[in-house]
Order: C-alpha cells, then sequence, then structure tokens
C-alpha cells in the first residue's frame, strides 16, 4: 500500500511539473531572431506544423508547441498561411493567432490531378482573390497571362500558394504556370534516356495519365513503366482516364464497354500514341515517374479494388490477374 501511495504521489508530482513547464512555456516569449518574424505554414498535422515552426526558427523545439496545441484542444484549428509575430509573443498567442487564421497572407491550394476546369472553380470560390479572368473563356485567359499554348490543361503546377490579399487571379495562375515550367523544364533535363517522347510536353502528357491512373506514389514509376513499354512497342495505351477525360460532362461516373468504343480524340482504346494535351494536373512524382520510369517488362496492370495493382509481363498473367481481382475467380 505505501509502495501504491508513493507512486501515486510521484505520478501527481510528474503531472504537477508538466502543469508548471506548461504554464511557463505558453506565457514564456519566443527567442525571435528579429523584432518582426514571418513564416509561412502550410497544410498538414500538429506534428507537422510544429516542426515548420521549429525550422524557421520560430520556436526552439517542436514537441512543447505540439503538447500546448493539444492541451487546448486547437488541433483541429490551426490554419494554414503566412503570419507575422513580434517580440514578446508567447507561444499561447502564436496558438491563438493561428487557430483564428490571423494570418497576413491567404492561400490557395490546387491539388494534384485537378482539371483545369476544378483549379479555375476553386480560384473563383476563394473570396481573398481579385477575381479578374472569372468571364473569360480558357483562351482568353492564357491570353492575358501570356501563354501562347492553345489549351491550358496540365500547364500549371498544384501546390499551395499564398499570396496577400486581393491579389489578383492572374497573378496567381501565372505563379502556377512558371512553377509548372520550371518543375518541367528542370525533370527533362535530367530524364533518363530511350524514352518515348519528342519533347517535354509529351512527358508532360504522360506524367497527367501516371498521375489519374493511380493514388499510390510507389506504383507511379510502373505504370509509367507500362506505358512506355506500350509506346515503343505500338501498343495502345487503353487507359480510363483519358477516355473519361475525353467524355467531358457526358461522363456520369460509369464507364460502360459502348464508351471505349466511341472514338475521340483522348480515345486510347481506339487511338494509338498519347493523346493530344495532359488529361490533369500531374504533381512532381508524377512527372519524375513519367521521366524515369521503373525498369520493367510489364505490359499491363489491374486494379486488387484496394488502390494497388497488379502488373503482368504477358497477356495470359493479366488475364488470370483479371479473373483473380476483377471477376473473383480462384
Amino acid at each position: 500500500m505505501r509502495l501504491v501511495n508513493r507512486i501515486l504521489c510521484f505520478m501527481l508530482f510528474c503531472l504537477c511539473l508538466l502543469v508548471a513547464w506548461m504554464f511557463y512555456f505558453a506565457n514564456t516569449p519566443m527567442a525571435l531572431n528579429t523584432d518582426i518574424k514571418e513564416f509561412s505554414i502550410k497544410p498538414g498535422s500538429v506534428r507537422s506544423v510544429s516542426q515548420q515552426l521549429t525550422k524557421q526558427d520560430v520556436l526552439s523545439h517542436a514537441w512543447s508547441f505540439e503538447l500546448l496545441v493539444r492541451v487546448l484542444g486547437q488541433a483541429g484549428s490551426i490554419k494554414a498561411g503566412v503570419y507575422q509575430v513580434k517580440q514578446g509573443a508567447t507561444p499561447y498567442d502564436l496558438v491563438e493567432m493561428m487557430s483564428n487564421g490571423d494570418s497576413t497572407q491567404s492561400s490557395i491550394t490546387f491539388i494534384e490531378g485537378w482539371t483545369f476546369a476544378q483549379m479555375r472553380a476553386a480560384l473563383n470560390a476563394n473570396e481573398s482573390i481579385r477575381h479578374m479572368t472569372m468571364a473569360y473563356t480558357d483562351q482568353q485567359l492564357l491570353h492575358e497571362i501570356g501563354i501562347d499554348d492553345v489549351t491550358p490543361e496540365g500547364l500549371f503546377f498544384p501546390d499551395t500558394y499564398f499570396f496577400v490579399r486581393d491579389s489578383s487571379d492572374k497573378d496567381i495562375l501565372k505563379r502556377s504556370y512558371e512553377t509548372m515550367k520550371a518543375r518541367m523544364q528542370n525533370a527533362w533535363e535530367s530524364r533518363a534516356s530511350d524514352l518515348p517522347y519528342k519533347n517535354a510536353y509529351q512527358a508532360l502528357i504522360m506524367a497527367s495519365i501516371v498521375e489519374k491512373e493511380t493514388g499510390r506514389s510507389s506504383e507511379r514509376p510502373m505504370i509509367a513503366g507500362v506505358f512506355v513499354n506500350r509506346l515503343h512497342i505500338g501498343m495502345r495505351l487503353q487507359t480510363d482516364p483519358t477516355v473519361i477525360y475525353g467524355m467531358g460532362s457526358s461522363f456520369d461516373g460509369n464507364l460502360r464497354k459502348k464508351d471505349l468504343l466511341r472514338d475521340t480524340p483522348y480515345n486510347t482504346y481506339t487511338r494509338s500514341g498519347l493523346p493530344p494535351t495532359p488529361i490533369a494536373m500531374p504533381g512532381l512524382a508524377a512527372i519524375q515517374a513519367a521521366l524515369h520510369p521503373a525498369d520493367t517488362k510489364a505490359l499491363y496492370f489491374v486494379g486488387k479494388g484496394n488502390g494497388s495493382h497488379v502488373f503482368s509481363a504477358t497477356l495470359e498473367e493479366h488475364n488470370r490477374a483479371v479473373a483473380k481481382y476483377q471477376l473473383g475467380k480462384n
């Protein structure tokens, strides 16, 4: 009994120490290296946010801030953005500011795999943006921001962009375009050898297909490897996402056999080679996969029903995989 009491007393002592430390930490001014410190926070978990603060020299260690946020019940309230803190500000002040979203700048996130139409919808819905192109056609918009391409699909890089409130949608689009241009140029210059692309734009088309075919980053090089192998031997890509993109607004969520047989410029079941344009915004991982595909003999893949795929080198192997995972036959 005496041992139990000692353990309880020790636990109570530790708890008191923790409470005292948290109170001290929460109310002690942060050691900032400038009178006004500006920092940016990208969306993420409390742990990720705490680590971002540490890397930007706002905090000296992350775990105390993470614990403080959780104790205050604000784990789900921390908002991304660009913030400013002044000398004398405490971690408690920081939690209050970030949970209220009192940022000096706003942000918008373009998601990997989005089409340009989805990107424009997100821009138009953001109330912090000055809308100058809302009534423009896609072609008018491209001309307005100085882009010579005929179609905007795939030309913009998916990422979180911070901006001063009331910035124009043109400025944000220009930044996204320039980011994609730079990323593609760097990736193209370091590409693998013996790729079946005539130029970087064709690689971008392939990257968009890879982006839409799988959400698993580990599979992207294999998916790209299959499509590269097909292009090398003149085999049609036969990829559903291109067909769906070509159907436009007529796609109701179900892809039918008649859809695979109906010819459009994007139907890779009826037409050989790559489609004429990208079908979405590819992220950097998909771009790298398209330019550094896996060294594989696989020509086929089929979904297992859990988001992953089985890859096969022969049609016989592929048919067995289809029977097992799509038709439920052992």
